[in-house]
C-alpha cells in the first residue's frame, strides 16, 4: 500500500492573528507542495467551522485529500457528522476522510472532558451504519407527543450519493480501549502515542488483537499522528515543534496514568506535561506544557532533525505498516519564517520514502 503524508490546516483560528491565509488558500498551498492530504480541526471555540473550511479546500484543490483532524462524538449527533462530511464527499468527487476522536479542546472550552469510551464505541457504530446508508435505530424517542399522523421510525441518510465511495472513518487512538473501540469499528486506526517504535508497535497489537477477539480479519490500516519538523539544527526544530509535541504527548497521560510502554525519561516528561498543561495555551508557542519537553523525549515521540534523520525514523515506522502520516509542526503559510520547513519535508523526506 502507498504511503501518504498529510499536512494540518486551520480555520480562522483564535489567536486574533488577522492573517488571510485563508483555508482555500492552505489547501492550494499543501497540494502545491505535494502533500497527499490536509485536514481542518474541529475545535468550535478556537478556529473556524472545519466543515466550512472543507468546503472552500475542496473548491480550490483537485487532488488533495481532505479530512477532519479530528471531530469528536460529542458536539454533533452522528447522522450531522456523517451528512457533513457526506456532504464534503460529494462537492470534492470522492476525496473526503472522516478523522474523529473523543474529544479535546473542542469539549474543554464547553466545560467537558472527553467522551466516555462506551459512548463513543457507540457513535461509531451508528456513524458507520449513516454513511453505509443504513437504516440506525432510534433510541428512546418523544415525537410522539407532537401528534402527528405519521414518523419516522429509524433515522437514515436519505440523499447520499451511490456515485461516490462511503467516506472512511478513521479514529485518532492513544489508549487501549480507544484503540480497540477504533478496530472493531473504524476503516483505519490513526495512532496518538508518539514515534517510538515500540509504543506504534504496542498500539497495533492491541488492534489487531480486539479485532481477532471480536472475529474480525486482524489487520487494519494503521495512520500515526506524528510531530515532525525538519531543520538542520534539531534543537531549532524542537524550538518550532514543542508546542504540538506536548499537545500529542499529553494524550498519553490524559487523566494522570501513563498508557503504553515508557521509558523512565519519557514517564518523567509526560507527568510534568500532564502537571503543567494550561488549556489556555493549547498548542501554542510559550505554554507552560511545551516549557517541559526535553530534547531526549522528544527524540523518541517526535521527529526533530534533518532530512536523513527524519527519512530514517519515519522509514522505521513504515517497516512496522504505518501506512499515513499526519504531519504535524510547521506552517503551511509562505510568508512565516519557518514555512521552508513544510517545503523541505515534502521535497526532501517524503520524495525518499513513497
Amino acid at each position: 500500500m502507498a504511503v501518504e503524508f498529510w499536512t494540518s490546516g486551520r480555520g480562522r483560528a483564535s489567536s486574533g492573528d488577522p492573517s488571510v491565509f485563508t483555508s482555500a488558500r492552505q489547501a492550494q498551498r499543501a497540494e502545491e507542495l505535494g502533500y497527499d492530504g490536509i485536514t481542518f480541526v474541529d475545535s468550535q471555540n478556537r478556529a473556524s467551522d472545519c466543515y466550512v473550511a472543507l468546503t472552500v479546500a475542496a473548491h480550490s484543490t483537485t487532488t488533495l485529500k481532505l479530512g477532519t483532524g479530528v471531530t469528536n462524538s460529542y458536539t454533533r449527533h452522528p447522522a450531522v457528522t456523517a451528512s457533513a462530511i457526506a456532504a464534503i464527499q460529494a462537492e470534492s468527487g470522492g476525496r473526503a476522510y472522516l478523522g474523529i476522536g473523543r474529544g479535546d479542546s473542542a469539549l474543554a472550552h464547553l466545560g467537558l472532558a472527553p467522551h466516555a469510551v462506551p459512548a463513543f464505541e457507540h457513535y461509531l457504530e451508528q456513524l458507520q451504519g449513516y454513511l453505509r446508508g443504513e437504516d440506525v435505530a432510534f433510541g428512546e424517542t418523544d415525537v410522539h407527543v407532537l401528534g402527528l399522523a405519521d414518523t419516522p421510525d429509524a433515522s437514515r441518510i436519505e440523499w447520499l450519493e451511490s456515485s461516490y465511495a462511503k467516506v472512511p472513518v478513521d479514529v485518532a487512538a492513544t489508549g487501549p480501549r480507544v484503540i480497540a473501540a477504533a478496530a472493531r469499528h473504524a476503516d483505519q486506526v490513526s495512532l496518538a502515542v508518539g514515534g517510538d517504535p515500540e509504543r506504534i508497535k504496542w498500539g497495533m497489537n492491541v488492534a489487531r488483537e480486539a479485532r481477532e477477539q471480536a472475529g474480525l480479519d486482524p489487520e487494519i490500516a494503521f495512520g500515526a499522528y506524528l510531530p515532525t519538523v525538519v531543520h538542520d539544527d534539531p534543537e531549532v526544530a524542537l524550538g518550532i515543534g514543542s508546542p504540538g509535541l506536548s499537545l500529542f504527548a499529553r494524550f498519553s497521560n490524559m487523566y494522570g496514568d501513563i498508557v503504553g510502554p515508557v521509558t523512565d525519561t519519557q514517564r518523567d516528561v509526560l507527568t510534568k506535561i500532564h502537571d503543567s498543561y494550561d488549556m489556555h495555551g493549547h498548542a501554542r508557542e510559550g505554554s507552560a506544557q511545551s516549557a517541559q519537553v526535553t530534547q531526549e523525549f522528544a527524540g523518541s515521540f517526535g521527529i526533530f532533525g534533518p532530512p536523513d534523520y527524519c527519512v530514517q525514523r519515519l522509514g522505521e515506522l513504515i517497516e512496522l505498516g504505518v501506512t499515513r502520516f499526519f504531519i504535524t509542526g510547521t506552517t503551511l503559510d509562505p510568508s512565516h519564517p519557518y514555512s521552508e520547513c513544510s517545503e523541505r519535508f515534502v521535497n526532501e523526506v517524503a520524495a525518499q520514502l513513497r
